[in-house]
């Protein structure tokens, strides 16, 4: 693989990185450890209900990614959230259709997960779990940085003192998301709800999101205080404890709950670079703790990922 840039993480960093240097003309292969692509744009279906089970909606400030959203728009994968008051775009049929589109043409090894990154003269060697070695020229690690400094670490890959210390500062915290269906319809207004105290946090219908057409299907995302305290609780003891809250928000009660842990749900500290390229590892770092905790802020990382190699590339 002469040449190739290997991107650990297919979710918005990984993927906008990788075809904006595939558009470049750079060689590029994408490992993900899921089934599926998108990361935190994911969507889960029970029955006939569906989800949005982790990021609701994006916003868009930058002019480069404004440009990005204009083609997916142009495609029919993302649109302005119906009937809502604030500028937010989601994603058509839902979130996943944004990730599903930034993997068109570029390849996407799915259920690869990395073990071990090991540095063999100017080569990286990738193992990968039940499918071997990989080798590559360049390796751009976008997973969360607590995960990707387990894999250098593995390898008995050392960074500069100062660079590891930086990125080991980075922490994320959790978040619990409670994905509902009800035994009538929700009351909840047609873009979601926003709750600054409480133990639920957001409320969204799934169904007046246009994401679950059959039936009502509300996420919830629980509080950062709460999902820490009760991460390791089952979805039946973790919707008695919010099923009143939930219930008087939503306007209806609860009839199944299936419960997703975010382990790394948004980072706590975003580090002062969009980006971390070391050119004499031919390594890089990317994501939301590089460009902000939000989706834009993912992909302005990756698209500042994607410049640097693409300069490197060309010398």
């Amino acid at each position: 693989m002469e040449n190739t840039t290997v991107i650990i993480g297919a979710g918005m960093a990984g993927l906008i990185t990788a075809q904006a240097l595939h558009a470049a003309g750079a060689r590029v292969l994408v490992l993900e450890k899921s089934r599926g692509v998108g990361g935190r744009l994911a969507t889960k279906r029970v029955g006939e209900a569906v989800f949005d089970q982790g990021a609701q909606y994006f916003t868009v400030k930058d002019p480069a990614f404004a440009t990005w959203v204009s083609r997916w728009q142009e495609a029919g994968a993302v649109a302005p959230w119906p009937e809502s008051a604030h500028r937010r775009f989601i994603g058509r049929p839902s979130m996943t259709a944004v990730a599903k589109t930034l993997s068109e043409g570029i390849e996407v090894r799915r259920e690869h997960k990395v073990s071990r990154l090991t540095q063999v003269g100017e080569r990286w060697c990738i193992e990968v779990e039940n499918h071997g070695l990989i080798c590559a020229a360049q390796v751009i690690l976008t997973a969360p940085v607590p995960q990707s400094l387990a894999l250098l670490a593995t390898g008995g890959v050392k960074l500069p003192a100062l660079l590891e210390a930086g990125l080991a500062k980075l922490n994320y915290g959790p978040c619990l998301a409670l994905l509902v269906t009800l035994n009538g319809p929700s009351r909840l207004p047609a873009d979601g709800v926003t709750k600054t105290e409480g133990d639920v946090r957001w409320a969204a219908d799934n169904q007046r999101k246009g994401v679950s057409p059959r039936m009502a299907a509300v996420t919830l995302h629980l509080s950062p205080e709460f999902s820490a305290l009760h991460y390791g609780l089952g979805e039946t003891e973790v919707l008695e404890l919010v099923r009143q809250e939930a219930e008087e928000l939503i306007g209806e009660s609860i009839a199944t709950a299936t419960l997703h842990r975010w382990k790394f749900a948004y980072a706590l500290e975003t580090y002062p670079e969009r980006c971390v390229w070391l050119p004499e590892y031919r390594l890089g770092f990317a994501g939301d703790a590089f460009g902000g905790p939000r989706v834009e802020g993912a992909a302005l990382s990756g698209l500042a990922m994607a410049e640097c190699l693409r300069v490197e590339l060309s010398k």
